[in-house]
């Protein structure tokens, strides 16, 4: 078994175990794998906590506008309604305009949090063996 620390500059990412008749691009290939694969979870946390916050974002042509420029334009979000949150929600305005603002009740953004930690946990600089 070889053991391999990942590091991105100085700070250690990840600890991989091969064994060592792996090819160098089979090698690149697994570890491009985990690192994109922590990437990803990483910006899925961070949305989660955006959504538990202020709820699902608006459609691309309403990101960044302001209400009177919603209004003026005549636009309006056709996914809000369907997609209230289960439980109750909560009116909370996002002050950078990507998000409509109803969010989950406390319960159900606790759960969205929750998990979002779990998930960060999961990849905090463990060992992965493949």
């Amino acid at each position: 078994m070889v053991k391999i620390t990942v590091k991105r500059n100085d700070e250690p990412q990840f600890l991989h175990e091969t064994t060592g008749d792996t090819s160098i691009d089979v090698l690149i290939t697994n570890i491009t794998n985990i690192y994109n694969g922590r990437l990803k979870i990483e910006r899925i946390c961070l949305e989660l906590g955006e959504l538990a916050k202020h709820g699902t974002t608006l459609p691309i042509n309403m990101q960044g506008l302001t209400d009177e420029q919603i209004t003026e334009l005549k636009l309006k979000d056709e996914w809000a309604e369907k997609c209230r949150p289960s439980g109750g929600d909560v009116f909370n305005k996002d002050t950078m305009g990507r998000r409509n603002g109803i969010a989950p009740n406390e319960h159900m953004a606790g759960v969205l949090n929750k998990s979002s930690k779990e998930a960060k946990d999961m990849i905090s600089k463990v060992s992965y063996i493949l």
